[in-house]
């Protein structure tokens, strides 16, 4: 494969942690998850209820862009939802996005039986 970085993208509970483990595990490479690079002001915001904006999201896009340019042959799950987001990832790295898609009701199903997230709910 002629990619150093792949990001597992999609919304909350599509399955990109599982699918993109799975997937660096086939491959033989290692496997981040993107909430891992978040700073402290973020996790702080996001378990308040309170959603990221683009500046703060900036940051946090470039630290997972420099692991990954210093770290070849990682699977990453990452939302990764707006183009501007991807832009900033695939700097200067050679790399491939997998998009999955879930049906509404599965998400639904699959984050009300959610143990643990970064943020809470909102209904």
């Amino acid at each position: 494969m002629n990619v150093d970085a792949i990001f597992v993208m999609g919304v909350s509970g599509c399955g990109k942690t599982t699918a993109g483990a799975q997937l660096a595990d086939r491959l033989g490479w290692n496997y981040k998850d993107a909430d891992d690079f978040h700073s402290e002001a973020n996790v702080a915001k996001m378990s308040a209820g309170i959603p990221l904006n683009d500046e703060d999201r900036r940051p946090w896009l470039l630290a997972i862009n420099d692991y990954c340019r210093s770290h070849p042959n990682t699977v990453v799950g990452c939302s990764a939802l707006k183009k501007q987001y991807r832009d900033i990832l695939r700097n200067g790295i050679r790399c491939k996005f997998v998009f999955l898609d879930v049906s509404r009701k599965e998400l639904e199903r699959r984050l009300i039986e959610r143990k643990t997230t970064t943020c809470p709910l909102a209904y």
